[in-house]
């Protein structure tokens, strides 16, 4: 399903009545009715309306600020990566990677409206089919049941983001009452969310005709994540456990994940859907990426903005012993060999020792081929190299035969490459983690060890010769790893292979906090690359404070009831 450019809206101006004039009578332009709207098909409209803000776009001036692969909040603000650019570009950016964010950063402010808006959408949808006559009693279920499951999804988005957050449902939402919507944030609304989507999972057909829009099995899944957001490892379980019982999905070639052409494939529970070239501005092709780009008009995106690259920690993280193994303990003691300080004329020969092959479908290097585009240069596609790395993004990218085809016609940088949001090796690696809670280790080694032959059997990064372009050794931990030995050693191993599995997709920061490992984490990464990264000199990750994002000021000055703010800010801030 793509994104539809129409434009929603419910809140009805105010009508002259007390006057015989005609003229004072005419509707407002451009604005849809209440009154319009309760029909199957405004209701359609209206769901399409709530669905089209799930890439974080179309909300007042919002840009990345509310991109749904949150690559500011849960990656720059995680191990995984740098701001990217220079130091002046974007300096708020810079101060979210340093845990220096204030509550009057735009970017906070920009988050908040997006998924505010989106639950205001989905709110609106419900109420107008309580009003709607010619639907049937099922077809109402159904919106409803997919309402709620954006409802739910843009409340996580904020309780992840902000922790003690206001949710606003469809009883209390009144778009004519401006202070219906100014709710207090005093309690944990993951009971709210997990009802919305326990609702949808009820309710929701196991499979739609139209790509993109939530099922049973994309709500499960989220409920299952939503409960090991809390720690409830033995209620995601069986929830988890009934997605692999359904055979419904498998496993693909790893890099399917991250290509246009194989968009909504086998492995996809829900995803995101970009288009391009669909007679719109190219809003819909993944705007909230459009900065994450090689910093050279020869390169993908044509020459902007150099922003969201790879971290040194990162990489070095794919390395591998000679069986093939994660280096779950040493990995950081060196970097991988790359061109940082060299010229592009100089002489330069990629790291021969042992890699994950993984992490050159994620990260692009200097020698790799990086998709068509023969090999990555090195520095030319780097906007300030010292300040910023050798290395850049590769997951959102675009193949050089699809210019024009997955690239929008003005824009090289909105693309048609969607947006992952659970996978099925989500849910492995889910399983994974509450088997290691629950004590079954072996069994956690067997969802893990699904993970990495999957890895071991995709196809590499290939030179033109067909030859692999590194020195790719991948396995599965062998009968008696000790990896797998004590639950301790397990949760460790379960954890760094969802670091290497999602890198770079904005999940990395809220796995952190999830975990209760963020402040010892960060602290380390932290310790080593401020002597790499001189910016980041002086910057602390405080327990207790930056777990979670400063709620937005200007939100909270508009909350006031009775000379009163009714939002909280958040401790420390």
């Amino acid at each position: 399903m793509k994104k539809n450019i129409i434009a929603v809206s419910l809140v009805m101006a105010g009508l002259l009545s007390s006057c015989g004039d005609s003229f004072l009578d005419v509707k407002p332009q451009g604005v849809a009715l209440a009154t319009q709207l309760n029909n199957k098909s405004g209701v359609n409209a209206s769901l399409i309306g709530a669905y089209s803000l799930l890439d974080g776009i179309g909300s007042g001036g919002t840009n990345w600020h509310g991109a749904v692969s949150n690559w500011v909040y849960g990656g720059v603000a995680s191990d995984d990566c740098y701001k990217g650019t220079d130091a002046s570009d974007q300096p708020e950016i810079t101060g979210i990677e340093r845990y220096e964010v204030q509550p009057a950063f735009v970017h906070m402010r920009g988050k908040w409206r997006v998924v505010y808006d989106g639950i205001s959408r989905c709110n609106e949808v419900i109420q107008l089919v309580a009003k709607t006559t010619d639907m049937t009693d099922a077809e109402k279920t159904q919106v409803i049941a997919e309402a709620r499951f954006l409802r739910a999804h843009y409340h996580f988005e904020a309780k992840k983001m902000w922790n003690m957050v206001p949710y606003i449902d469809e009883t209390v939402y009144n778009a004519s009452d401006p202070n219906s919507v100014k709710v207090p944030n005093d309690k944990n609304i993951w009971p709210n969310i997990q009802a919305d989507f326990k609702y949808a999972m009820d309710n929701l057909p196991e499979t739609q005709s139209q790509k993109g829009r939530a099922t049973k099995y994309a709500a499960a899944a989220y409920l299952a994540k939503a409960y090991l957001f809390e720690g409830k490892y033995s209620t995601a379980k069986p929830l988890l456990e009934t997605i692999v019982a359904s055979g419904k999905y498998r496993l693909v070639d790893y890099h399917d994940n991250y290509k246009a052409a194989t968009n909504n494939n086998a492995e996809s529970i829900f995803e995101v859907q970009f288009s391009v070239n669909d007679g719109t501005n190219g809003n819909n092709g993944n705007a909230g990426d459009e900065l994450n780009w090689p910093y050279f008009s020869g390169a993908p995106g044509g020459g902007c903005c150099g922003f969201y690259l790879p971290s040194l920690n990162l990489v070095n993280a794919f390395k591998t012993d000679a069986s093939g193994l994660p280096l779950l303990d040493t990995f950081n003691n060196s970097d991988v060999k790359n061109d940082q300080g060299l010229k592009i004329t100089d002489s330069f020969t990629p790291e021969t020792a042992p890699l994950d092959p993984r992490l050159d479908w994620t990260v692009g290097r200097r020698g790799i081929p990086f998709l068509d585009w023969g090999p990555m240069p090195g520095v030319t596609w780097i906007r300030d190299q010292a300040y910023s790395g050798p290395y850049t993004g590769k997951k959102w990218m675009y193949y050089k035969a699809e210019e024009g085809t997955n690239t929008h016609s003005t824009n090289k940088r909105r693309v048609a490459n969607n947006y992952r949001m659970i996978k099925y090796s989500h849910v492995l690696l889910w399983l994974a983690e509450c088997e290691v809670e629950a004590g079954n280790l072996t069994k956690a080694q067997e969802y893990v060890n699904q993970i990495r032959k999957r890895a071991k059997n995709s196809p590499y990064v290939t030179n033109t010769d067909g030859k692999p372009a590194a020195n790719y050794v991948v396995s599965e931990y062998p009968s008696g790893s000790p990896a797998f030995a004590d639950q301790t050693s397990a949760r460790k191993a379960v954890r760094f292979e969802e670091r290497l599995e999602f890198a770079m997709e904005g999940h990395r920061f809220f796995d952190l906090v999830r975990w209760g490992i963020a402040d010892q984490t960060l602290n380390t990464y932290l310790q080593t690359e401020n002597k790499k990264r001189t910016y980041l000199n002086g910057a602390s990750f405080t327990k207790g404070k930056h777990e979670y994002f400063p709620l937005p000021v200007d939100e909270i000055n508009n909350s006031y009831v009775n000379g009163a703010p009714t939002l909280k800010q958040n401790p420390g801030y």
